[in-house]
């Protein structure tokens, strides 16, 4: 059974830090983009960051561009979102997604496997 399983959101004031982990499990996920996403109450998930199989490309979204950091680490079948200078605006149901394509351009009813979510909640 494939499983993404996230964590480390939280409640943190702005301006702050936290780090987020996706850790996989149940297949092997070689050749996998795996990224991460987001849904604000009322609003559509959206992409956050996405980081290619070897590391090599990384692409984010422009909201979070120099205050995020995607990263991976194969051995471990985990992949992070380090997140810096946080905002009230941040604030969302963060989840990890993987899939065989260009995650960042996936229709996301097509992507092949989504994490539950952590939630993260940014204080004025």
């Amino acid at each position: 059974q494939v499983q993404l399983v996230e964590s480390g959101g939280g409640l943190v004031q702005a301006g702050g830090s936290l780090r987020l982990s996706c850790a996989a499990s149940g297949r092997t996920f070689s050749g996998y983009t795996m990224g991460w996403f987001r849904q604000a109450p009322g609003k559509e998930r959206e992409f956050v960051a996405t980081i290619s199989w070897s590391g090599g490309r990384r692409y984010y979204a422009d909201s979070v561009k120099g205050r995020f950091t995607v990263s991976r680490d194969n051995a471990k079948n985990t992949v992070y979102l380090q997140m810096n200078s946080l905002k009230p605006e941040d604030t969302a149901v963060y989840y990890c997604a993987a899939d065989l394509g260009l995650l960042h351009l996936k229709d996301l009813k097509s992507v092949d496997y989504w994490g539950q979510g952590t939630q993260v909640t940014v204080s004025s």
